[in-house]
Order: C-alpha cells, then structure tokens, then sequence
C-alpha cells in the first residue's frame, strides 16, 4: 500500500469515528515526531500493538480486501506478568463490498458489533478436525440468542447488533449498503500466533513511502521509540 493511501484511510475512518460520536484515546492523535524520544512509559502500547492499523492482507487491493482497525486495548499472554488484561477491544472499519478474508482463531473469542453506518454481512462456517471449511451444523450467540446454522450461513448485523464468534469459527465480512464501524470485544489478541486463514495472505501491508505518514501505524512504534 502506498503511505498517501494508509493517511487517507485514517482521515477518513476518523470522520466516520466522529460521525456516530465514537471517540479515541489520546495516543490515536500522536505524530510520528510525537514518538520520537518515548521510553519505557509506553512499553504498554508498543509491546500490545495498540493503535492504528490498515491492511491489504498483502494483496495489493485494498478497496476489494482489506481492513481498517484501531486496538484501544490488549493483553499480552507472553508477558502476562507485565500484562495481566486478559481482554482486548477494536474498532475498525469495513467498506461497502470490501472483504475481510476468511479466517478463525484458534484462542480468541470474539463479540464482533455493528457500531454504525451499513449493514455487516459475515460469512461463517465451522472449520472440520483438518482446518478445512466445514459442511457440519454449528450454532452461535447472536445477542444472547442461541441460532443454528449452516455452512457458509449468512447472517446479517444491523447497527446495534453482535454477534459472538468461537474459537475455529471460520468468518469473513462485508459492508453492505454503506461503510460500517465494526467493534470487536474479544479475549487477547494475538495477531502474530492466532490467525488462520483460510487461503495463505499476509496480516500487514508492504509500504510504499510516497509521503509522509501522520500516524504511525502499531508495528512500526520501535523504530521510532528511543
């Protein structure tokens, strides 16, 4: 992705934050100056991948799969001494007819919530003894409500409403009529040991440094940190 690219998505995601009266922590509007010189006092935010965060899945086509996300909050279970949280939540933003690839989590448990704007549109299937897309039955927790489904359900969520994903619960989601604000309230979030996608993509985005960035995004924080 180009870095002219990765601002743009931040302005934008941050007009909509602002539409629905979502609002940011403090560390959201520092600068990449801002960081320059920052010590140990924000270990919390570097080592727990706090903050912004766009990508392609490697893909080089963001409008048609990609993602926006903000981690306000995160645990860590590699230091859990350090860290003790043993939650984590985002906000994040789904284009009309972008994609989020399909995938599962081997730990997570996840609320996904429609915050505003459009409807999402997730895709799910429960992944068979070989990680595979699975042809077996499942259910979930739709706000509290127990539903059956079957492989490759389509289950639609209307701002305000969530829906909460198992451990090997393959989903993929879209925004349809409009953007959507999607949060996630969720246990630790690990995106380095538990993501499995379905088809082999990359988590984070090759840059191209067209200009300069007005946010650094949550795994570029160490080489600008003293």
């Amino acid at each position: 992705m180009k870095r002219s690219e990765i601002n743009r998505e931040i302005l934008n995601s941050k007009k909509l934050f602002e539409s629905i009266g979502f609002k940011l922590p403090v560390f959201a509007s520092w600068s990449p100056e801002d960081w320059t010189g920052m010590g140990d006092e924000v270990d919390e935010i570097v080592e727990n991948s706090l903050g912004w965060d766009v990508t392609d899945y490697g893909l080089g086509d963001y409008n048609k799969v990609g993602l926006f996300l903000f981690t306000i909050r995160n645990g860590n279970y590699k230091n859990r001494d350090k860290y003790p949280k043993g939650y984590a939540e985002k906000i994040m933003v789904i284009k009309e007819n972008q994609l989020a690839p399909m995938h599962f989590h081997w730990n997570k448990r996840e609320d996904i919530i429609n915050r505003g704007g459009g409807i999402l549109s997730l895709t799910l299937y429960k992944a068979d003894k070989d990680e595979n897309l699975g042809d077996e039955e499942f259910s979930v927790s739709i706000d509290g409500v127990r539903k059956n489904l079957k492989p490759g359900a389509v289950v639609l969520l209307n701002p305000g409403e969530s829906i909460c994903l198992e451990p090997y619960i393959y989903h993929s989601f879209t925004g349809v009529n409009g953007d959507v604000v999607v949060g996630e309230v969720s246990d630790v979030n690990d995106d380095e040991n538990d993501n499995r996608f379905f088809e082999p993509i990359g988590r984070f985005p090759t840059i191209e440094e067209d200009e300069k960035p007005i946010h650094l995004l949550c795994n570029e924080y160490v080489k600008w940190k003293k």
